[in-house]
């Protein structure tokens, strides 16, 4: 009776654990059955040419979009032409990058736009037509769904020197250099919050902002305008200002399936003299024609009392190859 108790016992056990096994394989075969094929869409967003490469990571938490282009642009007159005219040829060249990522309530954005361009015209030297160096990068902490805390760095300048042409009392072109690289540059550090409706557009209002306007070229002054040096004392190399308030304002949106629109708003009044207020505005609006053409209207406006008493206005419109990755 003992030896037959042990041999259903130990059948019992061995029982038990094949139809253990036998149930994980089960469970393991129907789920692989059920699960559907994975949706790429969740990867890539092909909704739209201009964003084919934002490439999306679990719970779409880091992505970037990265631009490389060119424009060429040129006009021939022969000297039998009666129409008159100037022969020139002119070119352009952009990188822009933009990297995001967002862990939790913690996220970072970085911004790069740089820009340069070049004409010449028959008789002329070549002369830049486009410049710009734009940096950005900001820390968030999410306090709602829709503001957040935020620590943010900035720097704008450009690459090559500027210069003014003028015809002097002998009615003789001359030239003299008013910019350079870092001369003028503006590096600015602010902390504040951010009010962040929708995914394209956010607002910054920054009490403590600290702004230093940089001309690292001493011997620029004598062609500025009235000698103001870009507000920078003579014989010095760095402004440095603490602001009352910053307030910018970012929108970046694909307005239809093949065109973006593009714009930032940057306001700064002066701890010193609340009432000087310093403006500037970049805006942008890119058109792709197809994969690798696209047309591209930028302007921008400045006021700003330590570069010129007046609003200055910059706009250009280009045509040519833009490749996004």
């Amino acid at each position: 009776m003992n030896y037959l108790s042990a041999l259903f016992l130990i059948f019992s056990k061995r029982s038990s654990i094949i139809i253990i096994l036998l149930y994980l394989l089960s469970v393991s075969y129907n789920t692989t059955q059920a699960q559907a094929p994975y949706d790429f869409s969740k990867l890539v967003d092909l909704s739209n040419g201009l964003n084919t490469a934002r490439l999306k990571v679990e719970k779409d938490t880091s992505w970037h979009k990265m631009e490389v282009g060119a424009n060429f642009n040129q006009g021939n007159f022969s000297p039998q032409w009666t129409g008159g005219g100037v022969s020139s040829v002119g070119i352009g060249v952009l990188f822009n990058a933009l990297f995001e990522n967002k862990k939790g309530k913690n996220s970072w954005r970085n911004d790069l736009q740089t820009q340069y361009g070049f004409a010449k015209n028959e008789g002329q030297g070549s002369r830049k037509n486009m410049d710009r160096i734009f940096f950005d990068t900001k820390y968030n902490r999410d306090l709602s769904s829709k503001c957040a805390f935020f620590a943010n760095m900035n720097f704008q300048s450009q690459f090559a020197g500027g210069f003014d042409y003028s015809l002097n009392s002998d009615s003789v072109m001359t030239k003299r250099k008013v910019s350079r690289f870092a001369a003028p540059a503006y590096f600015t550090q602010s902390i504040g919050m951010e009010y962040k409706p929708t995914d394209y557009f956010f607002l910054d209002f920054a009490p403590g902002a600290f702004r230093q306007t940089i001309v690292w070229d001493k011997n620029l002054y004598i062609n500025t305008p009235d000698q103001n040096n870009y507000g920078v004392a003579i014989g010095k190399r760095i402004h440095y200002e603490l602001a009352l308030m910053q307030i910018v304002a970012n929108f970046n949106k694909d307005i239809t399936k093949q065109m973006n629109l593009k714009f930032r708003y940057q306001l700064y009044s002066s701890l010193i003299d609340p009432s000087k207020i310093d403006s500037r505005l970049d805006a942008s609006m890119t058109a792709k024609l197809n994969k690798y053409m696209n047309v591209n209207f930028s302007a921008i406006a400045v006021y700003n009392e330590d570069q010129s008493a007046n609003i200055q206005l910059a706009q250009g419109l280009n045509i040519g190859f833009l490749y996004s990755f």
